[in-house]
């Protein structure tokens, strides 16, 4: 896809450096008290923690703000190293990691190297594999781009193709109940209407845009579907769920988008069979997503597995691999590559993170991280940073930093992980003095028969140990 790199200015050295400071600093200010929790990733909830459904969340908006500190910020002390790993020992002997936490933090304005914990040696990134399927579709795809919903005409009268094109959010409600901006089958079904000019007598679901098969056989059984994914297809709606709102994905997403279309036509009793748009077929309608650019802060904001996969084949269509499991790997780690970062150690099996097959050194995400911030860098991947949750306020931060662990709220922005026997956290933090630092940290052999998040705590208080400590 051709870049549009005109859209978006290219901010000044103290508001890159400082777009995620800026970020927490607002959300710290607002006084924040009420969070409704929006949770859809392979990070899991608590048991017995209940689930509200919103009508639109909330995420902040792309554009860069304005300055809001002064032009030689960045000028902050910075954490002494050895300073540093002395008031973090005690978090690394903390017997709920299981006698090892890979670990990276770095100063974000000048790379310095702050704290080290075999930060090369990859490790399990559960669902902070995101941030290299985040960078993959920022620093490729056209942010401002979206995915199109078609509807065309049957090789027979009356017939009807619902077309896929990998977007997952196309919504059976307006607005969606899970993604910003969303199209809608209602939209779509007006279209047809207005334009099919007979009787509709039955729905084709054309879903051929994505090959290979629609789970991976790297997952987990019981992955897909279930209330974290659903099998990947081109042709989906409310991301696989089997109802608005729902946190259950079904096992035929395509199907039940031809269903939802049937229905949105007045027509629930309409035939859904899969199958193919006729060569140069009549367009009925057309529905598109929000731009790539919120797609992928949705992404991040609720570690969303199906929308991950998508545009994880996205890279690969425009990459010129296959749009599988397997392309789609390959695809995501040569644009990380290819964006100037060491993969050295690297290996991607899937877009979401949901095989434990994955690996990352915690020094990647820390350079990815970064990149993101930098001065000369990309200004495209700026969402990368706007789409992570912040600590006790949103996404699958909410429920986070509470119950004794309040350090770190409000001035961690970052990306959780969780597997059987694995919990993550990369993100960044805003240091007592006004630093900002890029941390990345994964525990990948937590205590067999422990609790599923039993090492989060610890990560928890080690961030939270970065937003006290000035470490001088």
């Amino acid at each position: 896809m051709p870049a549009r790199r005109a859209e978006i200015a290219r901010p000044s050295r103290s508001r890159r450096l400082l777009l995620v400071l800026l970020a927490l600093v607002l959300v710290a200010a607002a006084g924040v008290t009420t969070v409704v929790l929006v949770h859809s990733g392979s990070d899991p909830l608590p048991p017995g923690l209940p689930v509200a459904a919103v009508a639109e969340p909330v995420l902040p908006d792309l554009a860069v703000p304005e300055p809001a500190l002064a032009d030689d910020a960045g000028d902050e002390p910075v954490p002494d190293p050895a300073a540093l790993a002395a008031i973090l020992a005690p978090t690394l002997a903390d017997p709920r990691l299981g006698g090892r936490l890979l670990a990276s933090v770095v100063d974000v304005a000048d790379g310095e190297v702050l704290f080290d914990a075999s930060a090369d040696q990859p490790a399990t990134p559960a669902s902070n594999a995101k941030l290299l399927t985040a960078f993959a579709a920022l620093s490729t795809l056209d942010p401002g781009d979206r995915l199109a919903t078609t509807v065309v005409a049957g090789s027979t009268p009356g017939e009807i193709v619902l077309v896929g094109g990998g977007d997952t959010t196309l919504s059976r409600t307006a607005p969606s109940l899970s993604y910003p901006g969303a199209a809608t089958v209602a939209d779509l079904a007006q279209q047809v209407l207005g334009n099919a000019g007979t009787e509709i007598t039955g729905i084709v679901v054309d879903s051929s845009l994505y090959t290979g098969p629609s789970v991976s056989p790297l997952w987990r059984t019981g992955d897909a579907p279930s209330t974290y994914a659903a099998p990947i297809t081109a042709t989906m709606v409310d991301g696989g769920r089997i109802g608005p709102g729902s946190r259950s994905r079904s096992g035929t997403p395509d199907l039940d988008a031809g269903a939802a279309l049937a229905e949105a036509l007045g027509r629930p009793d309409l035939p859904v069979v899969a199958g193919l748009a006729p060569p140069e077929a009549a367009l009925l309608a057309r529905g598109e997503s929000a731009p790539v650019s919120r797609l992928v802060e949705t992404m991040l904001a609720l570690s969303d597995n199906v929308l991950a996969e998508s545009l994880a084949r996205h890279v690969a269509l425009a990459r010129g691999q296959s749009p599988d499991f397997a392309g789609a790997a390959v695809a995501v780690a040569d644009a990380v590559a290819a964006g100037g970062l060491d993969t050295t150690g690297l290996t991607v099996v899937d877009g979401s993170g949901l095989s434990v097959g994955n690996a990352i050194p915690p020094r990647l995400l820390t350079d990815l991280l970064r990149a993101v911030a930098v001065e000369d860098g990309n200004p495209d991947l700026a969402p990368i940073s706007s789409g992570l949750p912040v600590a006790g306020y949103d996404g699958t931060l909410v429920d986070r930093y509470e119950a004794g662990r309040t350090v770190g709220a409000g001035s961690v922005r970052a990306k959780s992980g969780t597997l059987d026997g694995v919990n993550a956290l990369a993100g960044y933090v805003v240091t007592a003095q006004g630093r900002v630092l890029a941390f990345a940290l994964i525990a990948d052999q937590l205590p067999p028969g422990g609790p599923l998040i039993g090492g989060e705590p610890v990560l928890d208080a080690f961030a939270g140990v970065l937003a006290s400590c000035g470490c001088r």
